[in-house]
């Protein structure tokens, strides 16, 4: 994922804004990491350079 998309996220749930915590990074993009909302609190990973941000009940 883009340090740039960001700026145009949100959150699926009820259109917050995300907090990033990056664990694994390349120059290019964030490879691992979580999106938490602000607002409502739920929680998105960050895997292989791909945002889930499927509703977490809907996730695999």
């Amino acid at each position: 994922m883009r340090d740039d998309l960001m700026e145009i996220l949100c959150c699926p749930m009820c259109k917050g804004d995300l907090k990033l915590e990056v664990k694994k990074r390349n120059p290019q993009e964030i490879l691992d990491g979580t999106l938490t909302c602000k607002k409502c609190a739920t929680t998105f990973p960050i895997e292989d350079g791909i945002p889930n941000l499927l509703p977490p009940d809907e996730r695999d």
